[in-house]
């Protein structure tokens, strides 16, 4: 069981994309804000873009475990490599990607609560 604080960071490519038509981003990110096993959980407009890349790169610490809920798991492993290496983590052990696109709020928490238990983390 892995330690680690858990923070939580929700890409919702520029908040338009039609992908999350569906998820009220609001009462997602609230719910898991004050009712979930995390540190932290916010929105970011678009992590792939450069100043994305800036973010991660001054934001991202050591000693925490990321889950971000967005897009593909595999855009996301390439696209966040760098930045997790920068730091010292290890993308395939300190990066859990979720692809909550096209889900009803119901099954993107449920998502969100599945990784939770995985990382060892009680919801």
């Amino acid at each position: 069981m892995d330690d680690k604080a858990i923070g939580f960071i929700f890409c919702v490519c520029t908040g338009k994309c039609p992908g999350f038509a569906e998820l009220d981003i609001w009462d997602f990110i609230n719910i898991i804000r004050a009712e979930y096993p995390v540190e932290y959980a916010f929105i970011h407009p678009m992590l792939c873009d450069e100043d994305g890349e800036r973010f991660l790169d001054s934001f991202l610490k050591k000693e925490t475990k990321y889950i971000v809920a967005g897009c593909a798991p595999v855009m996301q492993t390439k696209l966040f490599r760098d930045s997790f290496k920068k730091v010292g983590l290890d993308i395939t052990k300190d990066l859990i990607p979720l692809d909550v696109r096209n889900m009803k709020l119901k099954d993107a928490l449920t998502v969100v609560k599945n990784a939770l238990k995985e990382a060892g983390k009680d919801v």
